[in-house]
């Protein structure tokens, strides 16, 4: 069975470019916000999230939050077209299992995800 994977994005380039890039290896489901990733989560198996920092009402560092509030213990990689080490930083020490700097390479993003997957 494949593992599936939530990527959080408001961007829909962004979403698209990432579905293309795992949809081979993958299970990939889109949510463009914090508050549609969180109701996904309520109602789907999802092995995975890749969540954008930067996003309006509730960004990616909101929405980790209320996972983990929710207990929701699956791992995270934050993606960042910032790279704001102000977020990075907060971001991992939430208990996020890596993060990846917008655009980023093909395979960088698989390696991270096939890593991120097996802490979990």
């Amino acid at each position: 069975m494949e593992k599936s994977i939530l990527v959080v994005d408001d961007d829909a380039m962004n979403l698209k470019r990432t579905k293309l890039i795992l949809q081979k290896y993958y299970d990939v489901i889109f949510a463009e916000s914090g508050e549609e990733a969180l109701e996904l989560l309520k109602s789907e198996k999802i092995d995975m999230v890749l969540l954008d920092i930067a996003m309006p009402k509730m960004n990616g560092i909101e929405t980790f939050e209320h996972m983990k509030e929710a207990e929701i213990g699956i791992p995270v990689i934050f993606l960042t077209a910032s790279g704001d080490e102000d977020d990075v930083l907060s971001a991992l020490c939430l208990g996020a299992v890596n993060y990846l700097k917008k655009p980023y390479v093909p395979q960088e993003l698989l390696k991270r995800v096939a890593k991120g997957l097996e802490k979990k």
